[in-house]
């Protein structure tokens, strides 16, 4: 699974939860994945990918957990408080996303760096600024 399947994966995840938070949270089993299933479902695939060593292991799984359930409690907040644009949430994930991928680089070293970076990481690095420019052109207006 590439790094893009896995964004859409973590967002449809977020979305399912995020629909309706009250209904979720009263269901005793919950129906999708959780934050730490997906964080570490994610650890597991960069291991495989990356080669990682167990500390690394460590500190993506905990990164994402943390990443992951900050994210979706901002855009809990969005969606209590019933914004519909679009583009605030895309920049909520972008920020964590940009996060993520910060701390990643701390993390790795320069050769699996490299791998995240061509395994999809560099392409969705290059969609964020894109959207970040276009947002801070229309705020130029």
């Amino acid at each position: 699974m590439n790094k893009y399947c896995s964004l859409v994966f973590v967002l449809a995840a977020f979305a399912a939860i995020s629909v309706n938070p009250q209904q979720t949270l009263a269901q005793e089993p919950q129906k999708g994945p959780d934050i730490a299933e997906m964080a570490a479902k994610k650890a597991e695939e960069l291991e495989r990918t990356l080669k990682l060593e167990y500390w690394q292991v460590f500190y993506v799984d905990s990164t994402l957990q943390h990443d992951y359930l900050a994210m979706q409690t901002e855009m809990e907040k969005f969606q209590k408080a019933k914004v519909s644009n679009v583009s605030m949430y895309m920049d909520v994930q972008d920020r964590w996303m940009e996060t993520i991928d910060s701390t990643f680089r701390t993390i790795f070293n320069e050769d699996q760096w490299k791998a995240y970076l061509k395994s999809g990481a560099e392409k969705q690095q290059k969609a964020r600024a894109k959207r970040r420019a276009k947002a801070e052109k229309s705020l130029e207006k």
